[in-house]
């Protein structure tokens, strides 16, 4: 049971001194809930008619925090009711256990104040290069540091990333014509390789103020991504201070678990 009603106790009393019940569980659970409330309604323009239930069913279609929690939810929308719509004069009849609370206050957290990637996900190192240097050159940074997204900037302004996928097809290519891989590799520049259309094909740009659910929902939509650049507003072209791959999906949810 999600709650302690009357003279019933759970982790922490629901009855204090006097006999009178402890209402700061009922306070801060109704605390989370109506902040949960207000933001989904505010965030998707529901009218001020529709119920907590529905909005959390409509919501789970287009928010991935409420559909993981949509159970959750609902089960709290009935304990809810249970504090203090079943009261005639609208008083806190019932309070909600620990468990309860911490589970509302997690998603309202969740939802209201989302953990930022500048705010939670640690910088790499980023290894970059210049796009008038040659194939050859970025070969052998590429075996020596084992980065396989390389920023690429012409200046100031970033105009690529050099991967392995990009790298196989140039040399696929050269390779086909018949010509000799070595003189090609000396002898083109990284920028010449390039395409701008890798960048929006296998790569999402997001700012430090993005969140993490912005992160999985990138690679969530889209199977082919194989990193999430982020600078500091997200925009193309700016400088990148961390790239995040698959493989950091494993500490991003760990980050989320225990927010």
């Amino acid at each position: 049971m999600w709650y302690n009603k009357g003279e019933m106790t759970g982790p922490r009393s629901a009855v204090g001194r006097g006999g009178k019940m402890d209402k700061t569980n009922a306070a801060a659970f109704l605390n989370a809930y109506n902040k949960i409330d207000s933001q989904l309604r505010a965030l998707y323009n529901y009218k001020a008619s529709m119920s907590f239930t529905d909005i959390v069913r409509r919501s789970a279609e287009k928010n991935k925090v409420v559909r993981k929690y949509e159970d959750e939810l609902t089960d709290f929308a009935r304990l809810r009711n249970a504090i203090v719509h079943q009261s005639k004069d609208g008083k806190i009849i019932a309070v909600p256990c620990d468990e309860a609370v911490e589970a509302m206050q997690k998603i309202e957290r969740l939802l209201c104040t989302p953990p930022t990637i500048g705010q939670t996900m640690r910088e790499k190192k980023i290894v970059s290069v210049d796009d008038a240097i040659s194939l050859k050159q970025a070969l052998l940074l590429i075996s020596r540091t084992g980065y396989s997204n390389l920023p690429v900037y012409r200046g100031k302004r970033m105009t690529g990333i050099l991967n392995n996928r990009r790298i196989i097809r140039a040399m696929g290519e050269v390779i086909g014509r018949g010509e000799d891989l070595g003189a090609f590799a000396a002898n083109t520049a990284v920028g010449e390789i390039l395409e701008q259309s890798d960048l929006f094909s296998y790569y999402r740009y997001l700012g430090k103020k993005d969140t993490l659910q912005d992160i999985l929902s990138a690679f969530e939509n889209n199977r082919k991504l194989l990193a999430v650049l982020v600078s500091e507003n997200g925009t193309v072209g700016e400088r990148i201070e961390n790239i995040v791959t698959a493989s950091d999906l494993v500490a991003v949810n760990k980050i989320l678990e225990d927010y």
